[in-house]
């Protein structure tokens, strides 16, 4: 489990062929400072196994359903990435409830410099609007976002909106983000779960 505060910005260094997924390499001085085998580390978003480390760096192993639903599928060497490790269940929760399972991409179309942020219009599938509301929380490559605006219920082409301050655009990678841009998504797991009970038939106790 994550909380969506990003630690560093990491560095691609290497992305091998491994079955039908890749094995990642990321320089990542923070999030390997007291990684082991087998911790979790999200890579902008999607939550990825250590299976070795050495150095700075650690290397992970990604399978092809996360290439199929996530940016990782299009990362090369020297891309940087948004690094957080697994949260201890000492800490405290900065951000809100991130699993590291994106359930897919959107696309910024808009960028909307302010005195002292930036707005983030980022289209996403038809299929993720119903789980998108206003002032809630959303978790774009990685990052703890509250949504600031939503597109109409009725829209064909559902969007959202993020309101970012100066820190999260110097701390990660959206402050490089422009329109066209791919971003991972994962909505608030309470959503999913509600609208996956909603799916099932009223029964005696169930569902309503």
């Amino acid at each position: 489990m994550f909380t969506g505060i990003v630690e560093e910005i990491g560095e691609v260094l290497a992305v091998e062929p491994s079955g039908d997924g890749v094995r990642l390499t990321v320089r990542a001085p923070v999030a390997v400072s007291d990684a082991t085998h087998g911790d979790s580390i999200a890579v902008s978003g999607v939550c990825l196994t250590v299976v070795d480390r050495g150095g700075d760096r650690f290397t992970a192993d990604v399978m092809r359903q996360s290439l199929d639903t996530s940016t990782l599928g299009a990362v090369t060497p020297g891309t940087p990435v948004n690094l957080e490790r697994a949260m201890a269940a000492h800490g405290r929760l900065g951000g809100h409830i991130v699993q590291g399972h994106v359930d897919g991409t959107g696309e910024v179309v808009q960028v909307r410099p302010g005195a002292q942020w930036r707005v983030l219009r980022i289209g996403m599938p038809a299929s993720l609007a119903p789980l998108v509301v206003d002032k809630g929380s959303i978790a774009v490559d990685g990052i703890s976002l509250t949504v600031s605006a939503v597109s109409d219920a009725a829209s064909p082409e559902p969007w959202f909106e993020v309101s970012l301050i100066p820190e999260t655009l110097q701390a990660t990678t959206l402050g490089a983000r422009g329109a066209g841009d791919a971003v991972n998504l994962e909505t608030d797991v309470l959503a999913r779960h509600v609208r996956r009970l909603l799916a099932f038939p009223a029964t005696e106790g169930g569902p309503r």
